[in-house]
């Protein structure tokens, strides 16, 4: 089959895309997948040889301006009548949609030409885009069992496949958690400063200092955290950025961090409690967090609740007790088998 995918925006869109191009195209189907300039060279290196790419003009409508809303719609506009021409051509058998508005152009072309069209939504809780597309979607995947904000009564077909996940981390599957006293904390965006000013002064107020850190921040904040860290006799780990970090979630007993949909559910994937933090301004987050903590694998706190005395007692109670880390990091583990759900759902 011809099998037109559909992603961009940011890397939580694009992974799960190329994880699953990646087995249609080991399948012998033919891959084009179409995607906006922010993510152009991230697709083009992770590609399946062989496959296509096709660019759209494309860019998120949550900008304040109203002039930056319509100037965004109308790139969306000119991509999706730019796509319906090309279908005109290519006729794909399949459109398979990743979420986000740079794929709203091509769900919307499959349309008109009546080509069966799957999207996945990435979080606990349906996009802007991926609910405005909905009403052209034949199948709709979903990452978590429950998705709140699904139109009731629609027509479209859902199915929960899970989200796919990068090979390493399939790999690591249910690992045992290692029982060395081990946090690792995954920051790096202005969005995580919260965890840089909050986690630090925490671990300083625990008594006992067994406790060894792991921590990845903004390139500006290392020197700081490094030296906070060497005062209080805290042994830690600080780092602009992690190269592996399936390695970092496998050597941790228990993960801080934001709760995008990706960092869920790799967590879940190899099996680690965690303390999340949604960003505030974002509520997929707070409901992927929350579905997490449904699960019995770990907290969804609320970046107001997040506070150093907060921490300090969580952390010595969690760290005292191996054994309900061990309990929490049974319960967080979700088998991961999104790829072939999702290649099951395409070539039905």
């Amino acid at each position: 089959m011809k099998i037109w995918i559909a992603t961009g925006g940011t890397g939580g869109h694009v992974f799960p895309a190329l994880s699953v191009a990646d087995e249609l195209a080991r399948r012998g189907h033919r891959i084009t997948i179409s995607c906006d300039g922010r993510v152009r060279q991230m697709v083009a290196a992770g590609r399946p040889a062989g496959a296509r790419m096709a660019h759209v003009w494309a860019s998120g409508v949550g900008a304040k301006s109203k002039v930056k809303q319509m100037w965004a719609l109308f790139k969306i506009g000119v991509s999706a009548m730019g796509l319906t021409l090309r279908f005109m051509v290519a006729r794909p058998d399949r459109v398979v949609a990743f979420g986000g508005y740079a794929s709203v152009p091509a769900v919307f072309a499959a349309h008109l030409w009546r080509v069966p069209t799957l999207l996945h939504e990435q979080n606990a809780a349906i996009g802007r885009a991926n609910k405005f597309a909905l009403r052209w979607v034949r199948t709709l995947m979903t990452s978590f069992p429950d998705v709140a904000g699904i139109p009731a009564g629609g027509r479209t077909n859902v199915v929960y496949t899970g989200l796919p996940v990068r090979r390493e981390f399939l790999n690591a599957a249910a690992s045992p958690i290692p029982g060395a006293s081990r946090l690792l904390v995954t920051g790096g965006s202005l969005g995580a400063q919260i965890l840089d000013d909050v986690v630090p002064v925490a671990i300083a107020a625990i008594k006992n200092k067994k406790i060894f850190i792991t921590h990845q921040t903004r390139p500006e904040n290392v020197a700081r955290l490094q030296k906070f860290y060497a005062d209080n006799k805290i042994k830690a780990n600080v780092l602009s950025f992690i190269h592996d970090m399936a390695g970092a979630v496998i050597g941790a007993d228990l993960v801080i961090g934001r709760s995008g949909a990706s960092t869920v559910v790799e967590l879940e994937t190899v099996g680690r409690p965690a303390i999340f933090v949604p960003l505030a301004i974002n509520p997929d987050q707070a409901a992927n967090a929350a579905a997490f903590a449904k699960l019995g694998g770990g907290f969804a706190v609320p970046q107001t609740q997040f506070t150093p005395k907060w921490l300090t007692a969580t952390l010595s109670e969690l760290f005292d007790n191996p054994s309900r880390l061990v309990k929490m990091a049974q319960k967080a583990c979700v088998p991961n088998h999104a790829v072939e759900l999702i290649v099951a759902e395409i070539t039905k």
